[in-house]
């Protein structure tokens, strides 16, 4: 188990942690909350042991790997499958072992740990790991360096996932993720077989990937049992709790008071009225826990249009003279809220930019309101933003001619106040950012606001806020977002983009949800039309087909004498003694020659057999 005992950590001087501590047991799985600077990355880096705690202890079991994604893959020219293989350093150490170790023990102690890691089925896992996240086989043999940072983070997190350290520490994994490859992650989290604790503001993760919450606060630690939802009620019904005590301590303290201020200039009085001074005074004050910070979103009410804003017919759209979607028929009214579904790479972003008039329509019509103004927002805006310049002086350049105080009222309206107004972008938060790159997308008051990940960096707190701002807005809304209660929250209308067209969804985000995360079902054979059965082979055919499988038996019976015998010779203590220990090289090549050549001669033989019946099946 990892256990916190009344550990303090300060930055520069300002208190994070005092005295907290927690018990995690071994293979549980965390959700660590807590608002936006209240340490969580840093209580991460203290238990890797990369800081140096003030004071208590943090005791990770002995020998137990701790494992995280600090940072992206390198681009090199690895592929992406090698990259992962490559992260679980103790089964590369102990293969490369293998290659030279001469002592039989030690050749007996690496091939079973080799079988308890379960070395062999390696590659095929890190394959499912990767396709899980969003790469495909071709995807997979590429280099690192053929991927954006972004991606590339993906391969970090599948090679963490892939090396399975028994304590696994997750921050924000899915702020790089789409849906399908969130909702993977967190069926994946749900069957780890370790202890993992992950930072997240994803409600979705929170409730179903964790069976307990790790709540950061007022520099303390407390450990609640269960999903995210219980953990608001339980904290909710805490505080409501101490309201009321708090509530009866005021009256209580009052009253004493009252009594004092009456009667302590009063000799008859004085010894009483001193007893209840004394009685204030040691009142412990009943401490509620900090309110979240008040989180606002506040989007322009746009002018109201005839229905519809948008109308596609026949349309095609792509990049060059590559189209990425065709046969599009699409409708969009102002009441519209629209979640786009579908795997990585089907489309979604191409759409989005082509109802933004980024991308042009190749083939079709499309027809819109006249005066339609649309507000755009992708994750990749925010790093577009002028680093040394004050969310002030973004705003006054789009608005030269609006009065300060009424900029910094619209900077209000999305939680910026006062101090961030006038806080270079390079030192704000990346929800702070975040929230200037949703201000800038709204501040023509669109019609239809198009929100490509919009999520990434907002706290819960936040994430709440923009649920409610997207619900009260009279535009149209197109989201693309990896959080599903954002979704089920604001989305009536699901389309899917899938076989290069988008199409309705007719079911609803959970019967989605268990399509991405079920196998793939065969088709059934009623469905395909039946092909002609082949000609019946001749009996001569078949005959021949017999002695070629009697003549693959022999090969392969005979390889199978070869190896009994040079595995009997490697079993002989004599041959790991001085004098001999120069033979044993030949020998092992000469093992995995014959070892090589079964494998081949089996294959040979599954064939032979697999023609035989086929022909006599006819």
């Amino acid at each position: 188990m990892l256990k916190i005992q009344d550990i303090s950590y300060s930055v520069e001087g300002r208190p994070l942690l005092q005295e907290a501590s927690a018990t995690i047991p071994t293979g549980h799985k965390v959700g660590l909350v807590g608002a936006n600077g209240t340490g969580k990355t840093t209580l991460f880096r203290l238990i890797r042991g990369e800081l140096t705690l003030d004071g208590g202890e943090i005791a990770v079991p002995r020998g137990a790997r701790v494992g995280g994604v600090a940072q992206e893959v390198p681009s090199s020219e690895t592929s992406l499958l090698d990259t992962v293989l490559e992260a679980d350093t103790e089964r590369a150490g102990l293969l490369a072992e293998a290659e030279t170790a001469t002592d039989p023990t030690r050749i007996a102690e690496v091939q079973a740990r080799l079988a308890d890691i379960d070395a062999w089925s390696a590659e095929g896992r890190a394959a499912a790991i990767l396709k899980g996240l969003g790469f495909d086989e071709a995807e997979q043999q590429m280099p690192c360096s053929a991927f954006s940072g972004g991606w590339r983070m993906r391969v970090a997190l599948a090679g963490v996932l892939f090396a399975e350290p028994d304590l696994l520490l997750l921050d924000e994994p899915t702020n790089y993720l789409d849906l399908e490859g969130a909702l993977w992650l967190e069926s994946y989290l749900a069957r780890y077989p370790h202890t993992v604790i992950v930072i997240s503001h994803d409600r979705g993760l929170l409730n179903r990937a964790v069976g307990g919450i790790l709540h950061l606060s007022e520099k303390r630690l407390t450990y609640y049992q269960g999903p995210y939802d219980q953990f608001a009620r339980q904290r909710a019904e805490r505080r409501a709790n101490l309201m009321a005590q708090a509530k009866k301590q005021d009256a209580r303290r009052a009253h004493l008071q009252s009594f004092v201020d009456r009667f302590k200039a009063k000799a008859s009085k004085a010894k009483q009225a001193q007893s209840r001074v004394k009685m204030i005074e040691k009142m412990d004050t009943i401490r509620l826990p900090e309110d979240a910070a008040s989180q606002v979103f506040t989007f322009p009410e746009p002018e109201e249009l005839s229905p519809p804003i948008v109308h596609i017919e026949g349309g095609s759209t792509g990049y060059g003279e590559t189209t990425i979607l065709s046969r599009l028929d699409l409708r969009i009214d102002q009441d519209d809220r629209i979640a786009l579904l579908g795997r990585n790479g089907e489309g979604k972003s191409t759409l989005s930019k082509l109802l933004s008039g980024r991308l042009p329509l190749f083939t079709g019509n499309r027809t819109q309101a006249t005066k339609l103004r649309v507000g755009y927002f992708a994750q990749h805006q925010v790093d577009e933003l002028h680093i040394d310049e004050t969310p002030l002086q973004h705003l006054m350049r789009e608005r030269p001619d609006m009065h300060p105080s009424k900029l910094r009222a619209k900077l209000a309206g999305f939680g910026l106040l006062a101090a961030q107004a006038e806080t270079e972008v390079g030192r704000l938060s990346g929800g702070q950012k975040a929230r200037l790159s949703l201000l800038l997308a709204t501040l023509d008051a669109p019609h239809m606001l198009i929100l490509d990940e919009p999520t990434n960096h907002l706290d819960i707190e936040s994430r709440e806020a923009l649920m409610e701002a997207l619900n009260a807005y009279t535009g149209a809304v197109i989201l693309v977002s990896h959080d599903m209660h954002l979704l089920s929250l604001v989305a009536d209308r699901l389309w899917i983009v899938k076989n290069g067209t988008v199409k309705s969804y007719d079911q609803d985000l959970d019967a989605y949800r268990r399509e991405l995360l079920e196998p793939a079902k065969p088709a059934r054979a009623a469905a395909k039309p039946e092909a002609p059965k082949p000609a019946r082979p001749s009996r001569d055919a078949i005959l021949a087909l017999r002695s070629e499988l009697r003549k693959c038996e022999a090969r392969v019976q005979k390889i199978e004498e070869m190896r009994d015998k040079l595995a009997k010779k490697l079993a002989d203590p004599a041959l790991y003694e001085d004098a001999q220990k120069h033979q044993l090289a030949t020998w092992n090549k000469k093992y995995a020659e014959v070892m090589e050549g079964l494998e081949k001669a089996e294959a040979l033989w599954l064939q032979a057999q697999a023609k035989l019946d086929a022909a006599e099946a006819a």
